[in-house]
């Protein structure tokens, strides 16, 4: 049986990135590996961002949660640090906060050849590494196209409606899920796990999830019982006879 663990996030979202990284670090420890799907699922932070922003990642922090330049570039940084634990180099300075939206379908219509794993990790890569405005089609169609894609596709893609339907129902899924942040993971449509969690917990949420879906099964009876094994369920030695004089 297939394990599998939907994934909701955002191409803009620093934690999403990171959690990416916990997650498939507990992953590459799992031994069923290569038993579990992965499905990437769209979310935007803020639908109603528009493409293109003035000033930088921190002014756009700072006028969102009511505070300092100097505050928010400290903010920036701590998360920068817990992004270089895991491999990762975020440069905030080069950061273009955008609408997230055409990313997302763009990920969809990468999904429909087989890339939507590439796609995603392209993105996120594009944006907190690279300084790359992902809200652009142009930049858009020239990230698809390093995946192998083509370009006239995906450009008319991003032109028209394709791929609305398909992000628009996973943020209503999420809303009846009731994921208010991300990321958000969703494992077997059992269990979740919300934020960027160490990898330790992914890792014990892995092997819990696979071991309810293949419980042991017992050949010599539905509870493993036989003629053969001692009292009561408990094994000992028995206590030495006292000797009478």
């Amino acid at each position: 049986m297939i394990m599998k663990v939907e994934i909701w996030s955002d191409f803009v979202c620093p934690f999403c990135y990171i959690g990416k990284r916990r997650f498939e670090s507990a992953l590459e420890q799992f031994p069923h590996r290569n038993e579990v799907e992965i499905v990437y699922r769209s979310f935007e932070l803020d639908p109603n961002s528009k493409r293109d922003l003035p000033g930088d990642i921190h002014d756009m922090l700072a006028s969102k949660y009511g505070m300092s330049r100097e505050k928010a570039m400290a903010m920036n940084f701590n998360v920068g640090e817990q992004a270089q634990s895991v491999g990762l180099t975020y440069h905030f300075d080069m950061m273009k906060p955008t609408n997230t939206f055409d990313a997302h379908r763009l990920a969809h219509f990468a999904g429909r050849y087989g890339k939507s794993a590439e796609m995603t990790e392209r993105l996120l890569q594009a944006y907190f590494t690279e300084g790359k405005h992902i809200g652009d089609h142009e930049t858009l169609t020239a990230l698809a196209a390093e995946l192998g894609l083509d370009r006239d596709e995906v450009a008319a893609m991003l032109s028209g409606e394709e791929g609305k339907t398909e992000v628009r129902s996973d943020e209503q899924e999420a809303s009846a899920l009731g994921v208010r942040g991300v990321p958000f993971f969703v494992f077997n449509r059992k269990y979740a796990i919300s934020g960027a969690q160490p990898t330790e917990l992914f890792a014990d949420t892995l092997n819990k999830v696979w071991s309810e879906a293949h419980p042991l099964v017992f050949v010599n009876g539905a509870d493993g019982e036989s003629a053969d094994v001692c009292e009561d369920g408990v094994c000992g030695v028995p206590p030495t006879p006292e000797h009478k004089s």
